[in-house]
């Protein structure tokens, strides 16, 4: 794959496990600490970084391509930009109105391969991950790691999964849910488990055998087994809400950085404060598009949103709608930038 400046990789790889370790430690501290933490707490960090990482880290997808073929931004390329989320987000937003629980389980599946296909990539652009030397090694963590924040939650905490289902679906159809209620059967659950646990070992061996280099391929079984307790354990909202900020949004942000030359200029002076900032300023005018988005929907939901829950799973929604454009120019990315060639 297109390799990054070393110096600006080796500033990234330190960030990106820093806020990953950081991720962990804090939702297993606040349940060492706090035990059973009260529903409307578990929403504050989903609530409170919706205009620090959760928007903003997909606001510059109208930059990211130009940036990695070394071609200007022109109307053109910002005029598809638009037009992708316009068509793309705006059909499936109709899916919810029409079909919400359809729309749930797609939202489901569209961010275990949106998160999962984000490590991938920073395992091989921050890591060096040499034992993923395959595409279907690269596939398998994909699945993996995507399967941790999607599918542990669902063993391990079925009636919380289940509340946040009909949440969301509830804004469209109070009703709508039960024809989820199959995914939460214990017998389900249990083939789920058995299944996805299998595919981890699997993965880890699987990369244990193919690693030129160790420290990697311990990146990669450390953050998987860590991410494995931390869902297990960490109340799936709070959970989410903490991966979802301080993981997986940091590193697409770093991403993002890393084609920016004057952001790789400063993350390779150690200048992490200019190269963020850089991002702040690019990502503000989609940032505040996107709060459009979220009060449009707020206008058109047949529920009006009246508890936390409530208004947290309408900002889901609105993540859900600006998530398969997203994917769709990350995609794009991933190919541009060779993550799905072998070497």
């Amino acid at each position: 794959m297109v390799e990054p400046p070393t110096d600006a990789k080796r500033r990234a790889n330190r960030l990106s496990l820093a806020f990953g370790v950081l991720t962990i430690a804090a939702g297993l501290a606040v349940v060492l600490a706090a035990g059973s933490l009260p529903l409307a707490y578990q929403y504050l960090p989903l609530v409170a970084t919706v205009v620090v990482f959760g928007l903003p880290h997909g606001a510059v997808d109208h930059l990211v391509l130009p940036r990695v073929r070394n071609e200007s931004v022109t109307k053109r390329s910002l005029a598809l930009v638009g037009l992708l989320y316009l068509v793309v987000g705006a059909s499936y937003a109709l899916v919810w109105f029409v079909t919400p629980a359809v729309a749930f389980a797609l939202f489901i599946l569209v961010t275990l391969v949106h998160w999962g296909q984000g490590d991938v990539y920073a395992l091989l652009a921050f890591a060096d991950a040499d034992h993923l030397e395959t595409r279907a090694s690269r596939l398998l963590a994909l699945f993996v790691r995507g399967g941790l924040p999607m599918l542990v939650p669902l063993v391990a905490f079925p009636d919380q999964y289940a509340f946040v289902a009909e949440t969301l679906v509830g804004l469209f159809d109070p009703a709508g849910a039960a024809a989820l209620a199959p995914a939460f059967e214990p017998t389900v659950r249990l083939v789920v488990g058995v299944g996805f646990g299998l595919l981890v070992v699997v993965s880890l061996a699987l990369g244990y055998r193919r690693a030129d280099a160790l420290e990697p391929w311990l990146i990669d079984a450390g953050e998987t087994l860590g991410l494995v307790v931390f869902f297990a354990v960490v109340p799936p909202i709070l959970a989410i809400g903490l991966y979802f900020a301080l993981w997986h949004s940091v590193r697409h942000i770093l991403r993002t950085l890393l084609v920016d030359e004057p952001a790789t200029a400063a993350l390779t002076r150690g200048n992490d404060l200019a190269a963020l900032g850089r991002f702040a300023r690019d990502a503000a005018p989609m940032t505040a598009g996107a709060l459009v988005v979220l009060a449009g929907l707020a206008l058109l939901v047949p529920q009006t949103p009246a508890t936390v829950p409530e208004v947290a799973a309408l900002y889901l929604v609105c993540i859900a709608v600006l998530t398969l454009p997203h994917v769709v120019i990350v995609s794009l990315l991933d190919l541009e930038q060779r993550v799905w060639t072998a070497d």
